[in-house]
């Protein structure tokens, strides 16, 4: 297959990305519920919600101290599209858009192209057979390489997305990726373009593992059982059964690195997370356990018809590419 196989795994996930991106952004906007954004100028407060409280310093009776205002209710993902639309108007919806497109070019395209090699090489020529096993082992590879390669367009997305939810003052307002790459480049340094790196590749070693490899899996079962036949059908309900099944797999992971890679650090002062692991304990101890599936719902519906759109576009391109 060679570069043929970047080339039709590019377009597919470019078609994909474009097409689910409001249903990204409201994921994203729904994974940062339950973080309140510092004041400009101050640190952060992570401390968690049910730490135990210390008397040993009382407050004198004539200081008037204001309590801290009540957490923001939790809204689902309809509510938080409305609201984007209401406060930031529908184009709102396809803010960072262009970091979607890059991150698809980057990202997707070495996975879905390395993939598609690896799995070729590794099918049994005589059966022509590949074990699911070799499937898993080929989308962890792939993945891993395709997320460090698209990192940078993977961090200016999640900014991109998460700004209009900041205060005015505190907004980076970056006018496209290239934009925001060359703004975090400067003002924070090159390897801020690699921040939540880690993440981002174990994410993309679950997602691409799961997701191809279940597709594939699903696929050949069912037309090897005779249940539908090669056409739209079969590779619809194989899509949205992988879209489901990387979901799952995925999203405590996509909440920790869209916290990390979101994080706002104030000059001077320590970052709110020093880490993955550390950002998932604050996350556990100050929301509980569930709050690693925040946005699942959104995730689940932007991942279904990601991976539905991705799959039928790729097989279509591939009947259209088949003769090149």
């Amino acid at each position: 297959m060679g570069v043929k196989g970047f080339v039709e795994g590019g377009i597919a996930s470019i078609v994909a990305g474009c097409s689910t991106h409001p249903l990204d952004l409201i994921k994203v906007r729904m994974q940062l519920q339950g973080e309140t954004p510092a004041p400009t100028g101050a640190v952060q407060n992570l401390r968690p919600a049910l730490a135990f409280q210390t008397n040993s310093v009382t407050a004198p009776r004539s200081m008037n101290i204001p309590s801290p205002p009540p957490p923001a209710a939790r809204v689902g993902p309809v509510a938080v599209g409305v609201r984007i639309v209401q406060k930031e108007g529908v184009a709102a919806l396809f803010s960072g858009v262009s970091a979607t497109v890059l991150r698809q070019t980057l990202y997707s395209t070495t996975r879905m192209g390395l993939y598609d090699m690896l799995k070729q090489k590794w099918t049994d020529q005589d059966t022509g057979k590949l074990p699911l096993v070799r499937k898993i082992s080929a989308g962890l590879i792939a993945g891993a390489i395709g997320a460090a390669v698209g990192n940078p367009a993977d961090v200016a997305m999640v900014r991109m997305q998460a700004d209009g939810r900041l205060p005015p003052a505190q907004r980076r307002n970056y006018k496209s990726v290239v934009d925001a790459i060359t703004q975090m480049a400067r003002g924070e340094g090159v390897t801020s373009l690699w921040r939540g790196s880690s993440l981002t590749v174990n994410r993309a070693m679950l997602v691409t593992a799961s997701q191809l490899a279940s597709y594939d899996q699903i696929k050949e079962t069912i037309l090897q059982k005779g249940l539908m036949k090669d056409g739209l059908g079969t590779h619809v309900t194989a899509s949205f059964a992988a879209g489901f099944v990387a979901a799952v797999a995925s999203n405590p992971v996509d909440v920790i690195k869209t916290r990390v890679m979101n994080m706002k650090v104030e000059e001077g002062a320590a970052a709110p997370y020093s880490g993955a692991l550390d950002c998932a304990m604050k996350t556990v101890r100050a929301e509980g356990p569930m709050a690693l599936y925040k946005g699942f719902i959104p995730t689940i519906s932007r991942q279904g018809p990601f991976t539905v759109v991705l799959f039928v576009t790729l097989e279509q391109v591939r009947k259209v590419l088949k003769d090149f």
